[in-house]
């Protein structure tokens, strides 16, 4: 989004809301497909998926939880405002996961399709997110850090510590779903490593 005069153009507190609003909904829409198929996926979702599979606790409530501590991190790191929209889209999709299986069921479920296509919707969901100035929390504000800080692709780095989450995820998921929960993450972060590059979009 630019102005006439091509300087990057600003978002309107309307146009933030709403992409945190249907941003929220795209991930926690993948995340029920996930859940779905017995699935997991990366970065601190993937630790509430861990959680949620060892002890039952609600997906949304370790969700919430677990990014409390990235907070600090978040405002230091890229500023309140940042740090606020990041905390509104936790909250959100905290509370979007929890309510989803009243008004969504899936009657079939293709795990394969369930790893692609909940990849591909949490991935669109984050990249509205980063576009609008702010994140799911925890790996993915490290990420957005050291691209603006080091230049370092975000998806990439995304990618990297999602592997390291989906193996630890051995000791409660079997092999195969390990395997398609990998496949999921290669579809998430591949959105975001294609249409998130510095340079690429410039609405602020």
């Amino acid at each position: 989004m630019t102005s006439p005069a091509g300087a990057p153009g600003r978002h309107s507190a309307f146009d933030d809301a709403q992409a945190l609003v249907t941003a929220s909904l795209f991930v926690a829409v993948g995340v029920a497909m996930f859940r779905a198929a017995g699935l997991l996926t990366g970065g601190t979702a993937g630790l509430a998926f861990l959680v949620h599979y060892a002890s039952g606790v609600p997906f949304g409530a370790a969700f919430f939880a677990i990014n409390l501590p990235f907070y600090a991190f978040a405002v230091r790191a890229m500023g309140w405002p940042f740090a606020l929209k990041t905390f509104a889209a936790i909250g959100l999709v905290s509370l979007a996961t929890e309510w989803l299986p009243r008004v969504m069921t899936f009657g079939v479920l293709a795990p394969a399709f369930a790893a692609v296509m909940g990849g591909c919707l949490v991935g669109a969901g984050l990249l509205m997110l980063f576009r609008h100035g702010a994140s799911l929390g925890g790996i993915n504000v490290l990420a957005l850090w050291l691209q603006s800080r080091r230049g370092w692709s975000a998806g990439r780095v995304q990618m990297a510590c999602d592997a390291l989450i989906v193996v630890a995820a051995f000791a409660w998921v079997e092999p195969s779903r390990i395997a398609l929960s990998v496949l999921g993450a290669v579809a998430l972060n591949l959105v975001v490593a294609i249409n998130h590059k510095p340079g690429r979009y410039l609405g602020v």
